[in-house]
């Protein structure tokens, strides 16, 4: 009977000594071959070994630990390592002019008109509203965020030009209803935040523009392209299979608020008459 138990006892030591306890949960241990493991599930290791939970973590010589310790991980990044997924939807960059110092400073929030025309001509991109044909929300708004510009960076016209395709729900929408509002936020750059203005802040700016989206005429193309391509110079490699065109707003209201005390609705003859720099 002593001989029995003494067995069960070493049969079970046996079984346990791959094992050190931690918690609840076990998976066996690696047996002669321990180090072969190692190398051939470095990148696997269990969540609960990984986490430091669990009951059991699973245990190995020390000669094991020691020669982990002394390898430093490498963490110099290779070109092979560089995942070419981020590279899907991006261009390489080309070189952008640059606008003039003076227009990096927001005018007084008192000349409305030249805050407006400032936002329209700084903002790279913007949110356009429409009123939405697509099924499920048929005659509902619908928002959608577009790279616009009014200009090159010497040459603001306050009216903003958009590249876009027949692809976009939103131009779906605009061949059905052609009215839109196009929001921008002076949140966009730098401004609010080295203020710790947050976003919804009356003294940081937000521009509203309410118009037509028309079709560029022929006799506005070359401007229409170097507005855009100058600004967002990624706009000339974009798949021609999606037979992309020009569109502008023909502007009927400019709102703003850019302070305390209410909005403006700036007259479109000031807003015009106005420049951003």
């Amino acid at each position: 009977m002593l001989l029995r138990v003494f067995t069960a006892l070493t049969a079970l030591l046996s079984i346990s000594a791959g094992y050190s306890l931690r918690s609840a949960v076990s998976w066996s241990a690696a047996g002669d071959g321990t180090e072969d493991d190692l190398d051939r599930h470095s990148d696997e290791a269990p969540a609960l070994l990984v986490d430091n939970i669990g009951i059991w973590k699973q245990t190995f010589p020390s000669s094991v630990y020691r020669e982990a310790s002394e390898k430093k991980p490498d963490h110099t990044p290779k070109s092979e390592d560089v995942s070419t997924a981020s590279r899907v939807f991006s261009y390489r960059m080309e070189e952008v002019k640059v606008p003039p110092p003076s227009v990096a400073t927001p005018p007084p929030h008192e000349e409305t008109a030249r805050v407006a025309r400032y936002m329209a001509h700084q903002s790279d991109w913007g949110h356009l509203a429409t009123i939405s044909t697509q099924d499920q929300i048929k005659g509902f708004p619908f928002g959608n965020i577009f790279s616009v510009s009014d200009g090159p960076a010497d040459n603001s016209t306050g009216v903003p030009y958009f590249y876009v395709t027949s692809m976009d729900n939103t131009v779906t929408d605009l061949r059905s209803f052609p009215f839109a509002s196009l929001t921008f936020s002076e949140a966009e750059g730098d401004f609010c935040r080295k203020q710790l203005y947050d976003p919804e802040d009356p003294r940081c700016a937000r521009l509203t523009l309410t118009g037509k989206m028309v079709e560029v005429g022929p006799e506005e193309l070359d401007f229409a392209k170097e507005a855009l391509f100058s600004r967002h110079p990624a706009m000339k490699k974009w798949p021609p299979g999606h037979q992309w065109f020009f569109m502008k707003m023909v502007l009927q209201q400019v709102w703003l608020q850019d302070w305390f005390g209410g909005v403006s609705v700036v007259p479109l003859e000031e807003y015009f008459k106005a420049t951003p720099f």
